[in-house]
């Protein structure tokens, strides 16, 4: 007996030792741990998914073993992996390859070019599409264009063009393809705008709320089967390319569950995922909320997806390396609490039936211990909402269940005080760096001084975490983000929020990695550079602690490492990488423009 433990005890440190040897060892780097002691060290060192060792280049290398994968970061900067709290990675996956994006894009002149080289080789029977993450101020012009240039840009091509989730622009072939004319009605909740002889000029407008923008979208022809995966996997590496390892996915409209997952779901399962991407699920029809709600708590359960150990082996005999289930409820919940932020237009006023409705669904998904976050744009909104959580907690204790605000950009300092006292957290966004100017017209520099009100959130303890809003309404770039964070600007460079509001550099990344992985209890293994934590993390193609404000705002990575695994490299680290895929179909604007502008 005493021999065959012995026998074990051998065989464990061999083991050990063994799963010590590094799989990957970056070095000659400054690695900014983010850790409480904010130390900088020099390399890193990677086993199983997981870091095993950072220190100096000597501590590090001399773990190297025969198999070891050993990168010189040429002093570039190492700093954990980005985690948006709040992005629509799955429905912008599927469509990613349609879209021409103008994130980015510095002047409407070449924004109109490109427009029109799009339509030019879009084929018959498809849209050129420009979906979200741009405004006129970004543009040296400092306007939008006119229907009468996106006409003259597309010609017979039918066009579709969002901006933010204020209005839309349709130019005549896309109002006749689908056949809106003088005797369309306008659609609940919107508006199609006509000219003095009733005839629709192509101007669709959210008056007071999206569905106006978001139900003629769905109307557009979707790609194949083929190209929704080949379109995923590119924006899951346009993500890797900023510096994103993780996103929270909050759902969508007209994202149905399981339908529309059935992509990432199948990427999953063939352990192709480069994003960690736990996922909420979004109610989708007015009236039918409870019904959704009670359907998929009886059939899915938290945490359930392809990459849970005991039905992953029993499904696929093996394990999926990257997070993806469900994560819970929202972020919405019921279509009559939906606040949309239109800043062109007066604050909406909800529904009175509201409460009703919202109290019968989040009482289904707190007896049943459901996480859920809420969409909440507007301080008088937060209130109301906040009114129906409390009689809840009185009937059935929160008891620390996990929940949090999305956006809250209005929120006041009494509300503030609610949410700490009822355990939730809030989840904020760069839409203000999209939206400034027009808050400021609606509602005054004094008021938007303060909006989102971050430093507040902090210093009171609640659990904040960082994120984009992408693909639809903001960029998905998170670099505007801590752009917005630590100088307070607008993409248009209008400075407009208070000093005591702007965060330091080290303040802001760690919203956007600590932060957000604490939002959703997931910080005790990712966020920091640290030993035992996931191998998620970035190569900066600039030092963001040391970089101006234009440098932040071009930052990107040149080497993503997302569970131990080199998922993205550019310039030197190109040859690190898998190997780079055209989109499909030929036609795609990735293949001639790529997503975010940088030049």
């Amino acid at each position: 007996m005493k021999l065959h433990i012995t026998l074990l005890a051998l065989l464990f440190c061999v083991i050990s030792v063994k799963a010590q040897t590094p799989d990957l060892i970056v070095f000659n780097a400054k690695v900014h741990t983010l850790d409480n002691s904010n130390n900088i060290n020099e390399a890193i060192a990677v086993a199983n998914g997981k870091i095993i060792k950072t220190g100096t280049d000597k501590q590090v290398l001399k773990l190297k073993g025969k198999k070891t994968q050993v990168i010189d970061a040429k002093g570039k900067t190492i700093i954990p992996g980005l985690f948006d709290s709040h992005m629509h990675i799955i429905r912008g996956g599927r469509f990613y390859n349609t879209e021409l994006r103008w994130d980015g894009v510095r002047s409407l002149k070449r924004a109109l070019t490109m427009l029109k080289e799009q339509a030019q080789r879009t084929p018959n029977g498809q849209w050129v599409r420009v979906v979200g993450g741009w405004n006129a101020y970004q543009f040296e012009e400092k306007r939008l264009p006119t229907l009468q240039e996106i006409n003259d840009a597309t010609g017979n091509v039918p066009t579709f063009i969002l901006h933010l989730y204020g209005h839309a622009y349709l130019n005549k072939a896309g109002l006749k393809a689908l056949n809106i004319t003088a005797d369309t009605p306008n659609p609940f909740g919107g508006l199609i705008q006509k000219d003095m002889y009733g005839n629709p000029t192509g101007l669709l407008v959210a008056e007071p709320n999206a569905f106006i923008l978001y139900s003629t979208l769905s109307k557009l022809p979707e790609l194949t089967e083929e190209e929704k995966v080949n379109s995923t996997k590119l924006f899951m590496t346009e993500m890797n390319r900023l510096g994103v390892t993780a996103i929270m996915d909050a759902g969508g409209g007209f994202q149905n569950y399981p339908d529309d997952y059935g992509i990432t779901t199948k990427l999953c399962e063939s352990n192709e995922l480069t994003i960690r991407m736990p996922y909420y699920l979004f109610a989708q029809k007015a009236g039918s909320e409870l019904s959704d709600y009670t359907r998929w708590i009886s059939s899915v359960e938290i945490g359930q997806g392809c990459d849970v150990p005991n039905d992953a082996v029993k499904r696929f005999g093996k394990m999926p390396q990257i997070e993806y289930h469900v994560q819970g409820g929202g972020e919405n919940l019921v279509m009559s609490a939906g606040d949309f932020e239109n800043f062109d237009e007066p604050r909406p006023d909800l529904n009175p039936a509201m409460e009703g409705q919202l109290k019968a669904v989040l009482s289904l998904l707190i007896k049943n211990r459901w996480p859920f976050r809420l969409h909440a744009t507007y301080n008088e909104s937060i209130s109301r909402f906040l009114n129906v959580i409390e009689e809840i907690n009185e009937e059935t204790p929160l008891d620390g269940l996990l929940w949090f605000f999305d956006h809250a950009e209005t929120i006041s300092d009494k509300n503030l005080q609610r949410v700490k006292a009822l355990g939730g957290g809030i989840a904020i966004q760069h839409r203000m760096a999209y939206q400034g100017e027009n808050f400021i017209k609606r509602y005054g520099k004094t008021a938007a001084a303060g909006t989102v009100p971050i430093k507040k959130m902090m210093d009171m303890g609640i659990k904040v975490g960082m994120g984009t809003d992408g693909t639809r309404v903001a960029s998905f770039n998170p670099w505007v983000g801590l752009y917005w964070l630590t100088s307070g600007k607008t993409l248009g460079g209008l400075k407009y929020m208070a000093e005591e509001n702007i965060l330091d550099k080290n303040a802001a990344i760690k919203l956007f990695t600590q932060g957000s992985a604490a939002l959703v209890r997931l910080d005790a293994d990712r966020g920091m550079l640290k030993e035992n934590y996931l191998a998620d993390f970035i190569l900066l193609s600039d030092d963001y602690f040391t970089a101006t404000e234009e440098q932040i705002l071009n930052m990107q990575s040149v080497l993503t490492i997302v569970n131990g695994k080199v998922v993205y490299g550019s310039q030197e680290f190109e040859h690190y990488a898998p190997q780079k895929v055209k989109a499909i179909p030929q036609w795609s604007p990735v293949n001639y423009y790529g997503g975010y502008q940088n030049q």
